[in-house]
């Protein structure tokens, strides 16, 4: 299997290689009951299995990364789980100040942050700073926080109702394109292939616009255990599938 992964095939062909992966990142808690610990120490290894995951995307030649780190629903968990959850991001984007720059990554955050903490706010603002400056063709890491796809569409109508109503726009404009430019995701392409480990067959309220034509990858294997050969595996099913976006190849 180790030939698939070269950049380019013997016709010099780019590989059919998914530029944008999402990842409903399930299973941290039942990782951790599994082994009689706490919740929050699944999350903790959750965090690092999201550190190597993100480095082989990078390194295998994906563009967009996008991963549901927090939904509009989690609140409903306990605070000290909430905490430990904002605590582990708190360390990952003082990590990422630090080498966004150096290893070339962009990072950008999906989901309404009015709710999360100012101190998380600002480093995401930080990071947003950074992003901005690095250049279009580096890797990037979307972070799903306060993310909900319902939510999302919602919050996409208010904004272009809000235009139409200010008379910047007329309702009659609206159409995929224009709809898709007042989402998180806008600017960036929809993701091919969406991963969910853990066994659960379902989206969770995940990219539900995006998901449109997106192929789906689900393992029974914890996200803590997920691992680069999870990953590859998950990919090469996607090469194997026949993509026809409601058409008939001749």
């Amino acid at each position: 299997m180790a030939n698939i992964w070269k950049k380019k095939d013997t016709a010099g062909q780019t590989e059919r290689l998914p530029r944008h992966i999402a990842i409903i990142m399930d299973g941290n808690g039942r990782w951790a009951t599994q082994r009689g610990l706490p919740r929050t120490a699944g999350h903790k290894a959750g965090a690092e299995t999201f550190r190597r995951i993100a480095t082989c995307c990078k390194d295998l030649g994906v563009e967009y990364l996008t991963v549901y780190a927090f939904s509009t629903e989690n609140w409903k968990r306990s605070a000290e789980e909430v905490g430990a959850i904002m605590g582990l991001l708190k360390r990952y984007l003082l990590e990422a100040v630090d080498s966004m720059e150096r290893d070339h990554i962009r990072l950008r955050f999906f989901g309404d942050m009015t709710p999360i903490a100012p101190e998380l706010r600002a480093l995401a603002h930080e990071t947003d700073e950074i992003s901005a400056h690095l250049p279009a063709g580096d890797f990037q890491v979307n972070v799903c926080l306060n993310y909900g796809g319902r939510d999302e569409i919602l919050r996409a109508v208010r904004c272009f109702a809000a235009e139409c109503a200010a008379g910047e726009r007329k309702p009659e404009e609206l159409d995929e394109a224009l709809f898709s430019s007042c989402l998180d995701s806008r600017g960036i392409p929809d993701p091919e292939l969406i991963i969910r480990p853990s066994g659960e067959l379902r989206l969770s309220n995940f990219l539900l616009w995006q998901c449109a034509y997106s192929e789906f990858y689900f393992t029974d294997t914890l996200w803590p255990d997920f691992d680069e050969t999870e990953l590859k595996r998950a990919i090469e099913a996607y090469r194997q599938r026949d993509r026809r976006f409601g058409g008939v190849k001749k």
